[in-house]
């Protein structure tokens, strides 16, 4: 069962059992995990995950380094200068700007110099090797990782390095593309996917090795086989998959998002709708978030449109509209939840006035991300519709062929013919559609139907 996401997860960062100080002292970490660190994550509405204490052969793994780089949240304790911390530490302020808390034992000695100067959050140890100020030490703890919500920079990497790259925010189709994993299993993925699901499943079956867990496979193959479902319309596949992830991975934005879209086609709108409404409240709006529960909200009203039931279809229409155009907001340089909240607003009777002002600053932001020398099929869909609301005909030709071009997966023109039959059939409707429109129409139809990819 995939239920919203509850708890951002923490991940610490920490030595196991009984270890000597650099002062001879013994400290008991796992009674410092048990007593003060997991409190104070749970305090804090986190759910703390301890790093791994098995090393293959002394080498930090894979799923380490993903938890490094996926967990929200991080505590690290810097007591005796563990190496295998301190390097866990580098890694985590390579990749994350933000939230990762440190402590350290009074009196355990000096930290190194490195990382002297870091503001760590002091506990007093008794001489048992037990935390003495457990209780106040936890509170202490738990008001630092709720201030940490804020995301104000921690890591020195990212505070002294002006634009160094955040992996938060890769994008779902490109996720893929820059995590390196086996080229053979990349291929065999590329060639399933258009063989069909059955081979996808084949493919599944074989990493999860008879266990039914992928917690333990490399993330960017667990994505890649995650979004080849998604190439299949494979969707109770995809939403199977998120609770044989590891937990760090499946609490991802990206797992999460697709989670949504996953359940809202599967016919699970409402698990879907509270899927991402529990994302945005956790991380806020963002284009895509919020372009998924557009389109979930877009799917009701047209199904209300189909039941007769006018309005509950006007109050959805609004409702998507809004969820589009925040999308929108949260990122104008993302066009596709501009381009939905403007198709939306002409479907309106009469059409909302607000996309005049709202048409060209879609327009905008798609043809910059187009200057890049980086376009993809969205970009070119977006303009085909755009040109279809202006009614530019050579505009409109010039989108198609380029967008045609561009098709990765059969479900995109497909997407693509279904929005430009709302738009069509809104100006119809006011007698205003150009007759050129229907060939337009007709050659996405054909594309989608022969399920080109």
């Amino acid at each position: 069962m995939n239920r919203p996401l509850d708890r951002p997860l923490c991940f610490v960062l920490m030595p196991f059992g009984r270890k000597p100080t650099l002062g001879g002292a013994v400290i008991d970490f796992d009674a410092v995990y048990s007593e003060l660190i997991a409190p104070a994550v749970i305090q804090s509405g986190l759910e703390p995950i301890r790093a791994d204490e098995e090393l293959a052969g002394g080498i930090i793994h894979k799923p380490m380094f993903e938890r490094l780089i996926l967990c929200d949240f991080a505590v690290a304790d810097l007591t005796t200068a563990n190496a295998n911390v301190f390097y866990e530490l580098g890694v985590r302020h390579a990749v994350k700007s933000a939230s990762t808390e440190l402590i350290v034992a009074e009196g355990a000695g000096p930290l190194p110099f490195d990382v002297g100067p870091l503001r760590g959050m002091p506990y007093k140890l008794g001489a048992d090797g037990k935390p003495s100020n457990a209780a106040e030490a936890s509170a202490a703890l738990a008001r630092r990782l709720q201030a940490a919500r804020q995301q104000t920079p921690d890591s020195p990497v990212f505070q002294l390095v002006d634009g160094f790259p955040d992996i938060q925010h890769l994008k779902t189709d490109v996720f893929r593309e820059r995590v390196d994993y086996s080229k053979r299993l990349k291929d065999r993925l590329a060639i399933a996917r258009q063989k069909g699901c059955n081979e996808l499943r084949a493919i599944e079956a074989e990493l999860s090795a008879g266990t039914g867990s992928l917690a333990d496979v490399e993330a960017g193959v667990v994505i890649d086989l995650f979004l080849s479902y998604r190439a299949v319309k494979a969707w109770d596949e995809m939403i199977a998959m998120v609770g044989k992830m590891s937990a760090p991975l499946a609490a991802t934005v990206l797992v999460q998002e697709q989670l949504g879209l996953a359940l809202n086609r599967a016919g699970s709108d409402t698990e879907a709708e509270a899927v991402l409404k529990a994302l945005i409240a956790q991380r806020g709006p963002s284009s895509e978030t919020c372009g998924i529960l557009g389109r979930v909200y877009k799917d009701r009203w047209e199904r209300a449109v189909k039941d007769g039931e006018p309005m509950l279809a006007s109050g959805l229409l609004v409702k998507a509209i809004n969820a589009y155009l925040k999308g929108f907001e949260s990122d104008w340089r993302d066009a596709y939840p501009g381009i939905n909240a403007v198709t939306l607003m002409e479907l309106k009777d009469p059409p909302d006035p607000r996309r005049k002002a709202l048409l060209p600053v879609v327009a905008y932001a798609v043809q910059r991300r187009i200057a890049t020398g980086k376009p993809d099929y969205w970009d070119y869909a977006t303009l085909l519709e755009i040109a279809l609301l202006q009614q530019d005909e050579s505009g409109a030709d010039e989108a198609l062929q380029s967008a045609l071009a561009e098709v990765r997966e059969s479900w995109e023109p497909e997407t693509t013919l279904r929005n430009v039959r709302l738009i069509l059939d809104a100006q119809r409707r006011r007698s205003e559609a150009p007759a050129w429109s229907s060939a337009i129409e007709g050659e996405l139809a054909r594309i989608a139907g022969a399920g080109h990819a």
